[in-house]
């Protein structure tokens, strides 16, 4: 019986993805995905119901909390600090150009005030719609919003948990209606993206909880998702509005970017990326700013000012985004270890900010020394090694013209012989995260 189920499941996977062959994007889709690309760094917001515990958004499953149990979490829910305009000032003060908030994670609580279920922040003593402020706050400011959905879902009883991977522990005995949950989620879809306004992007996560562990060579889901028709769904209600789904597997038709997380592309250091990176879609590394998603009252690993900067400009090296993630506090308030380093990298950004926006991934691979971004026809060395003194190319595939200090415009010497750039480090002058060089060049 297993197998017949494990079987049914592989074919209308399949038949999921042919479904969904035709998806040809709209000319304002195609404009989204753009300026997505030429954002650059984006600021991911882990927040709800689960920060109250502050043990992190997984803590439901990790201490297998029963939903009756959990679901008092909605009484003690209530962010009196919470300030949209403070959140959405914090993201564009660090450079950043849009944010990706989680509308619903996997223990299933709303952060809007749905029609389609109690479990929400409207239900809590705070009684109001964060995602109206927010959205409101990011058009006001001119910040892209893009919203997490979690496909899976550890409280209600017609998703499919003893099929899945996570979430069995959560006391659930009723096997709900699997079409039921499908409908249900498009329904919360539908009021996402009607009335809040414009939305930039849907980010899906959750499919892996239906496949086979990482690692393994069969990662086809055991459940139709209904791709199709949730896809066709948001690309009717708002054509603009970009699909990703973090399912860690190659990009299915419908979706319009690509997201690895704690990776960057083509690397596979945490053991969840195993996707090859997409030459056709715009690319997105999610990280953390300290080792947490959620709020965590004990994880203090924050990242230094330094590394976000290089984390960066290593991104954008390689095509990507950096979609870099905050857990703010159950009050509402963003954690003050988060805002001043953050606070930093927009002061850095302010001076370099051009030699990441819109840059495109250089076929120059990573050096010892740093990395390159690229625009039009200048590009810009990225050194990190503040002790380095001298940089040499081979077969440097470009024609320089003029050197410089980013920002500068005295010339700086330079050597170009037989496909070899050397560039004399000795006298230039050094920042203290990344010493930014811009050459320009005739390219072949």
């Amino acid at each position: 019986m297993k197998i017949k189920v494990v079987l049914l499941g592989l074919l209308l996977n399949a038949v999921n993805v042919f479904a969904q062959a035709d998806y040809k994007p709209s000319t304002s889709n195609l404009e989204a995905r753009k300026l997505f690309q030429e954002a650059r760094f984006g600021m991911f917001i882990h927040w709800g119901v689960s920060s109250v515990l502050g043990h992190g958004e997984w803590v439901m499953n990790e201490r297998n909390i029963h939903v009756s149990d959990y679901k008092h979490l909605q009484d003690f829910f209530n962010p009196q600090k919470f300030d949209a305009q403070k959140w959405v000032a914090t993201a564009k003060g660090a450079g950043m150009k849009y944010i990706t908030f989680i509308t619903r994670h996997h223990d299933s609580f709303s952060n809007w005030d749905t029609k389609q279920s109690d479990w929400k922040i409207t239900n809590t003593p705070y009684g109001k719609d964060v995602l109206k402020q927010l959205a409101d706050e990011c058009h006001k400011q001119g910040i892209k919003l893009v919203l997490y959905y979690s496909l899976l879902d550890w409280y209600r009883t017609d998703y499919q948990y003893w099929t899945g991977r996570t979430g069995q522990g959560t006391g659930r005995t009723e096997k709900g209606d699997w079409n039921n949950y499908i409908k249900f989620m498009k329904n919360q879809l539908t009021e996402l993206l009607t009335n809040y306004g414009e939305i930039s992007g849907i980010w899906f996560d959750g499919h892996w909880d239906q496949t086979a562990p990482e690692g393994e060579k069969d990662r086809s889901s055991r459940l139709d998702w209904h791709y199709d028709e949730i896809y066709t769904l948001i690309h009717t209600l708002q054509p603009q509005c970009l699909i990703g789904n973090n399912h860690h597997l190659s990009p299915f038709s419908g979706e319009d970017f690509q997201m690895f997380e704690r990776d960057l592309p083509g690397q596979n250091k945490s053991g969840l990326s195993f996707q090859e990176a997409s030459d056709k879609l715009p690319l997105e590394t999610c990280e953390t700013l300290n080792g947490s998603w959620g709020y965590n009252i004990t994880d203090t690993k924050y990242k230094s000012a330094h590394e976000i900067i290089r984390l960066l400009v290593n991104a954008a090296s390689l095509n990507a985004n950096l979609l870099l993630n905050i857990g703010p506090m159950p009050n509402g308030e963003i954690q003050p270890e988060f805002s001043t380093r953050l606070d930093s990298v927009g002061k850095w950004m302010q001076k370099y900010g051009n030699s990441v926006y819109g840059t495109k991934g250089s076929e120059i691979k990573s050096q010892t020394w740093g990395v390159i971004t690229e625009k039009d026809k200048e590009i810009y060395l990225h050194v990190f090694d503040s002790n380095k003194t001298e940089i040499i190319i081979d077969n440097f595939p470009y024609k320089p013209s003029k050197l410089s200090l980013f920002n500068v415009d005295a010339a700086l010497n330079y050597s170009f012989s037989k496909g070899q750039l050397k560039i004399d480090l000795t006298k230039v002058a050094r920042d203290d995260f990344d010493t930014v060089l811009k050459l320009k060049v005739k390219r072949k």
